[in-house]
């Protein structure tokens, strides 16, 4: 499998001051346990589970310096709270680990810690648009977001646009005709299709129009794919998902290269919408992401043998995995992940009935919604987590009443694969 490239000792000086001068890190796992650092006043060998509402000052002029911007960590916990902190450094220096702004100078993002996927995006789309702007985006969308665009932001005056997005032609007319667009939206990989979109291409027709464009990268994670390489504005997790790993904790995270936006005008949106996260989520966040390297190795393996099994069975109709030459987005996934990752989905010829079959006749891997835990998850996305879309608009999508959403997990391949076996081999399928 391909495997994260070396980098530069200069380009991960800028993730945490205090460490860097010590010892500059020059790996995806050292800078996901060590980029935000260990100190605290307690001497713990882990950060600590702030469980607090609020801080005390020593005085009164460290309360005013900390209102002030000095320490916002260390006021209120809908403001901040250390816990949040050590995950939002350590989310942030994954994500520009080893890249250069225009000018040779390592990157930097801040990111914005929340309680969910859709709090963080609700912050991103009402810190950056306003009544009568447009969001630009394709489709096959994650359920949730589909109905915060098209059920809640309406009501704000905030209008959603979709569009083949692999026809950049469509893109450049949309941008050239519609005045109105604010914020071009990716999800690649997308839930449940696996489409991808060309993240670089998109963000040069954006920035020649002077939009904005947010990316949510939680089918990646920034070991596969790292957005703000191609000079897009924001980058979007669900956390939940692979960065926590184990399916203990909700949370979502907002990340930005325009620091003065996202310590000023974007945090004020996140304190007052109150979708701040909460200490004992935000502990085991980081935890999860101490081993997210080598989940992410184990998934991706297990994910291109399953793959390739699926592929090659009879009973099955589809495979919608971009590790396939036979995905419409082998290369462009190709070109901007490191590995094709853990989610897929497919469809069996017996379609809905057969599938249904399917997934109760499975006795190891797990039957539920979310993804990126280390076990094997299957879902059922027409009468889950896409129940809501009209049915003519999922089927437009590719989202089929037969498709089930498969996200791999570490366990041993050989049990994955006999699960599957018998599973298949319970019913006549076609």
């Amino acid at each position: 499998m391909l495997l994260l490239e070396q980098l530069t000792r200069r380009s991960v000086q800028a993730l945490n001051p205090k460490i860097m001068k010590k010892f500059p890190l020059t790996g995806v796992s050292s800078v996901a346990m060590h980029a935000a650092g260990h100190e605290n006043a307690e001497y713990s060998h882990l950060t600590p589970i702030f469980a607090t509402s609020t801080f005390t000052f020593d005085s009164a002029k460290q309360g005013s310096d900390r209102f002030a911007g000095a320490d916002k960590s260390r006021i209120y916990s809908r403001w901040g709270n250390p816990t949040f902190t050590t995950a939002e450094q350590t989310i942030a220096a994954l994500e520009t680990f080893g890249l250069t702004n225009a000018d040779g100078t390592p990157m930097q993002a801040k990111a914005l810690l929340h309680a969910s996927g859709q709090a963080a995006m609700t912050t991103l789309f009402l810190g950056t648009l306003k009544a009568g702007d447009t969001i630009l985006t394709h489709y096959s969308l994650y359920g949730g977001t589909y109905e915060l665009m098209n059920k809640v932001l309406p009501a704000t005056g905030i209008n959603t646009r979709i569009i083949d997005m692999h026809d950049l032609n469509l893109v450049e007319q949309a941008l050239r005709s519609d005045a109105t667009i604010k914020l071009l939206h990716i999800e690649t990989p997308a839930n449940p299709t696996i489409q991808c979109v060309d993240i670089e291409e998109i963000t040069v027709l954006a920035k020649q129009f002077n939009k904005l464009v947010s990316v949510d990268n939680t089918f990646a994670s920034p070991y596969l794919q790292q957005p703000f390489k191609y000079g897009v504005d924001f980058v979007f997790h669900s956390t939940t998902k692979f960065l926590n790993g184990h399916g203990t904790a909700i949370g979502g995270i907002l990340l930005g290269r325009d620091l003065e936006l996202m310590n000023g005008a974007m945090w004020k949106w996140h304190i007052l919408l109150g979708g701040n996260s909460n200490p004992f989520d935000a502990f085991l966040l980081t935890q999860g992401l101490k081993t997210l390297e080598l989940r992410m190795e184990r998934h991706c393996h297990n994910a291109m043998e399953v793959a390739g099994y699926l592929a090659d069975h009879s009973a099955v109709a589809l495979v919608n995995y971009t590790g396939l030459a036979s995905h419409p987005d082998h290369h462009i996934a190709a070109k901007q992940m490191r590995h094709p990752g853990a989610v897929m989905s497919f469809e069996l010829k017996g379609g809905l009935d057969a599938g249904r079959k399917f997934v109760d006749a499975l006795q190891m891997c797990v039957r539920a919604v979310s993804l990126g835990t280390v076990d094997t998850l299957l879902s059922h996305p027409a009468t889950m987590s896409h129940m809501s879309m009209p049915k003519e608009e999922r089927l437009k999508y590719g989202i089929t009443d037969g498709l089930i959403r498969l996200s791999v997990g570490i366990e041993n391949i050989a049990d994955i694969l006999a699960d599957f076996e018998q599973a298949l081999a319970r019913y006549p399928f076609p």
